[in-house]
This record gives C-alpha cells, sequence and structure tokens, in this order.
C-alpha cells in the first residue's frame, strides 16, 4: 500500500544516491500563465529523468535471493537507463528490454551503463509482454517500470522534494504515461497539502489514463508513433489507476506540435533541454490546457534524453507551431522579372527565404503562368499576419501549404 509514509521511507533510502533537482521559477511561463511557475528539472538527473527515484528504490527492497537471480527489465528509455545504471553501480545484473524504435541515445546509454540490451517489438507493450515471458522462463526478477509500489514509492518523493522547494504549491502538472509518477507524487502532495492541485498530462495518441478514468478501469488504447515516446503507454497501470482515480484533479491531452512547440520554448527560453514526455507539462501551459493564473504552480521536467536527429525535427515542427517557419505556395505569371518584384515584397518586410520549388505542369496552373512554393522564416504570427496583408497589396494570392 502507498501512504505518505512510504513515500518518506523511499526518500530516506535513496537520498544519498541521487540530486535534489533544481526547482526555479521561470520569469517567461510565469508571465505567459499570469502566476508564479516554477520548473522542477528531473532532465538533470545522473541518467537524465525522474525514473532513477522509482528504480533505485525498487532496487533497495530487493532480497539477496530475488537480487541473485537477475533483473529484467522493460522500458521506452528512461526506466532502462535508470536500471542499468544503479544495478551496475550495486554490482547487480541487468537486462533491458527496449523497442526498436527506442532513440539510439537511450539504447546506447542504457549499454554504457552495463547493461544487457534486448531490443524486441514495435511499441512497448510489445516489448513488456515478451520480457516479461523471459522473466517467468529464467526465473528472474522483474523490475516493472511504474506498476510495482516501491517504484511508485519512489516517484512520489519528487513531491517532496517540491513541497520543501515551493512550500506555497497551488498546483502541479506533471506528464503521465503508465501512471507511476503521477500515483506516487499525487500521494505525496495530496497528503501533505490537499488543496494542492495535481494536474496530469497526456499526449493525445496515448491516452490511456484518460481512457482508463473514462472507463472506470484500465484498458488498452491504439498504438501510435508520438514524439513523447516516455509517456507512450498503451494501458495505465493496475497499481497506479486507483491511486490516480483517487486523487488526481485533472487530466488534459497535448498533441504533438504543441510538444514540439513546448521543447523549442524550453530550449530558447529556459536554456533546457526536455525530450517529448518531459516537456508536456509546459505545453499543458502554454497551450491553455490549463488555466492558472494567479497560482503558484510547478511543472515537472520528467526527462530530457532526446536523440539528436528527433531533436532537429521537434524544433522544425515548433517553429512550424509558433509561425516562425511558414510554407506558402504563390502563383505568378511565367515571364522574366516575376520572381524578383515578389522577392522584393517579402524583402521589404524581412522575411526570409530559406527554399524555393518552381511548378508550371502540375497545381492547376494555366499556360503562361506558375506557381513557386516558398519556405520562409518569420518572427512569428504578427509578422506572418504583416507579409500576408502585403502580397494582397501588392497583387499576390498565396495558400498555406505547411
Amino acid at each position: 500500500m502507498i501512504t505518505l509514509n512510504t513515500i518518506q521511507a523511499a526518500l530516506s533510502a535513496i537520498r544519498s544516491a541521487l540530486c535534489v533537482s533544481p526547482c526555479s521559477q521561470s520569469h517567461a511561463l510565469s508571465e505567459r500563465a499570469g502566476g508564479n511557475v516554477f520548473l522542477k528539472l528531473e532532465n538533470l538527473q545522473r541518467t537524465g529523468a525522474f525514473k532513477e527515484r522509482g528504480a533505485l528504490n525498487k532496487l533497495l527492497s530487493l532480497s539477496p535471493e530475488q537480487r541473485n537471480r537477475g533483473l529484467i527489465t522493460a522500458s521506452a528509455g528512461n526506466h532502462a537507463q535508470a536500471v542499468a545504471y544503479h544495478s551496475t553501480r550495486l554490482g547487480l545484473k541487468s537486462e533491458v528490454w527496449m523497442p526498436l524504435t527506442t532513440p539510439l541515445v537511450k539504447v546506447s546509454a542504457t549499454r554504457r551503463y552495463g547493461a544487457e540490451v534486448v531490443l524486441h517489438g514495435t511499441n512497448f507493450d510489445e516489448t513488456y509482454d515478451a520480457s516479461l515471458q523471459s522473466c517467468r522462463d529464467r526465473c528472474a526478477t522483474f523490475v516493472h517500470p511504474f506498476d510495482d509500489e516501491a517504484v511508485i514509492a519512489g516517484q512520489g518523493t519528487v513531491a517532496l522534494e517540491l513541497l520543501e522547494q515551493v512550500p506555497q504549491l497551488d498546483a502541479v502538472v506533471v506528464p503521465v504515461g503508465g501512471g507511476g509518477l503521477i500515483a506516487g507524487m499525487a500521494v505525496a502532495l495530496k497528503e501533505t497539502n490537499p488543496r494542492c492541485r495535481v494536474i496530469g498530462v497526456q499526449t493525445s495518441l496515448f491516452p490511456s489514463m484518460s481512457a482508463a478514468l473514462d472507463a472506470g478501469a484500465p484498458v488498452p488504447v491504439h498504438a501510435a508513433s508520438t514524439i513523447a515516446d516516455g509517456i507512450a503507454v498503451r494501458c495505465a497501470g493496475k497499481k497506479t489507476f486507483p491511486l490516480v482515480s483517487r486523487y488526481l484533479d485533472e487530466l488534459v491531452l497535448v498533441d504533438e506540435e504543441e510538444i514540439a512547440n513546448a521543447v523549442l520554448f524550453l530550449l530558447e527560453h529556459e536554456k533546457t533541454l526536455a525530450e517529448g514526455a518531459g516537456a508536456a507539462s509546459v505545453a499543458a501551459l502554454l497551450h491553455g490546457k490549463c488555466v492558472l493564473e494567479g497560482k503558484t504552480v510547478a511543472l515537472l521536467i520528467s526527462g530530457g534524453n532526446m536523440d539528436v536527429t528527433l531533436l532537429s525535427r521537434i524544433i522544425e515542427r515548433g517553429l512550424v507551431k509558433d509561425g516562425r517557419l511558414i510554407r506558402w505556395r504563390i502563383p505568378l505569371p511565367d515571364h522574366p522579372g516575376a520572381l524578383h518584384r515578389l522577392t522584393e515584397v517579402i524583402a521589404a518586410n524581412r522575411v526570409n527565404i530559406v527554399e524555393t520549388s518552381y511548378d508550371r505542369a502540375f497545381c492547376g496552373v494555366s499556360l503562361g503562368h506558375t506557381v513557386i512554393d516558398l519556405t520562409m522564416e518569420t518572427k512569428g504570427r504578427e509578422h506572418v499576419e504583416t507579409l500576408a496583408k502585403a502580397l494582397t497589396q501588392a497583387g499576390y494570392d498565396h495558400e498555406n501549404t505547411a
């Protein structure tokens, strides 16, 4: 049973091996939200995510016999690294099963921390089922990534630190996958400060906890591809769900573009790298999914293990969401000087062209005309509106093709 006492005991057990992650005020987000917004930076843990807390607490709770059987776990990345690192540190052998789609940076780090890695399955659930069967066949000890009482208690220690760092909290916004983090934190927060609102955030592509709350029990949702792989869990946990349904105040969903925009916002304004799942709480606040004006709020940045190739794509999508990267199709008469006159209008409005593409044969253009697709960099939505007005006044039609 998860109680405030078990979470306090977990904090005592793991405190010496983990850092107290910083919790600093974000002036940029405070201005946006009209309140006092703090960021709890769990992406600065040794393995880059909060998962160390639950994994270490679980390992420390094992008997010598359970340890000697060998450890097996399944994870999309962050729990994998946590188990690998702390198992090796404690002199234990670990085998980590990861989906084939896991970002390379997480696979490489897990191996570097000393675990044997098995890549299997196209999503977490396939990987989990196979790893559990292997565990049974070999009588090994399974370390569940979220649906385990020792893991839940360990994750709840984040909330105890938060309450010390920001005593007057009105609300906490937390990314949600299988529910281990939100369950542990909700128990600690509500049992200590019942007036503090606990708000969960899921990606709309994997709304497993949302579906569970609607159904009254954990139910599987359709598998999809998401940039928030750390919370891409098809079914909420059997142990986490009762705690979430009891203590959670609100659960909101964010889409891919909103998450990408949040990653970009954290890079630009907070000089902080968050992975997609880690930025979900910021996405919810930035895009009005939770209204917390005048409140003192903590957003959990749950992880920062991002593949650099994915990061480049996320930044690009974030720029599109923010209106700073646009792609327009503009019809032109097909004669000398037409492009020059168009680019004069664009240059006069201080917009930068980064890519062009001509088309005479397709797009339904008439003979003697062409269309040009322009990818352009702007300063944001207002700048885009200014450019649109200038083009209209100059006699140019334009169509957004992004």
